[in-house]
């Protein structure tokens, strides 16, 4: 089930959080990551429209949007991946907002792969500020018959 975030699920949300970036960017240090915990509990998580799956009442995934276009967070529990929740998770937000940016890692080849078969494209090329890793910017625009 997808809902919208409680305040209450802030340390499930965290929990999965480190977990899934740490597993995900093996390229980047650790450190990084711990390092960036309290900025994202405290201010971008808050400051972002985010929603959560849940199965059963254990939350699985979340996605979170900021500034009414950009994901800044798309984290699917390993054990539950390849089951069409990400998906999911997108298609809540398309249907929310009609264009969208994200971030994505060049090295995060799953994630970079399933963002392309969901009808994003690379928009720009970008040095990451903080790790000096390429990233990509990529973006989602719905078409004029509101398909995606």
């Amino acid at each position: 089930m997808i809902r919208r975030y409680q305040p209450d699920d802030i340390d499930a949300l965290m929990q999965l959080w480190l977990t899934t970036t740490i597993e995900a960017h093996p390229f980047i240090a650790k450190e990084y990551w711990l390092e960036s915990e309290p900025l994202v509990r405290n201010v971008y998580i808050p400051d972002a429209t985010t929603w959560v799956y849940t199965d059963n009442g254990k939350i699985g995934g979340f996605i979170s949007v900021m500034e009414q276009q950009f994901i800044g967070a798309l984290f699917v529990d390993a054990a539950l991946r390849g089951k069409g929740i990400g998906k999911a998770l997108i298609n809540q937000v398309k249907e929310e907002y009609p264009k969208l940016l994200l971030e994505v890692y060049k090295e995060n080849t799953p994630a970079l792969e399933f963002y392309q078969a969901m009808n994003f494209q690379i928009v720009s090329e970008q040095p990451h500020p903080a790790t000096a890793r390429v990233t990509y910017i990529m973006g989602w625009v719905m078409d004029l018959r509101g398909l995606y």
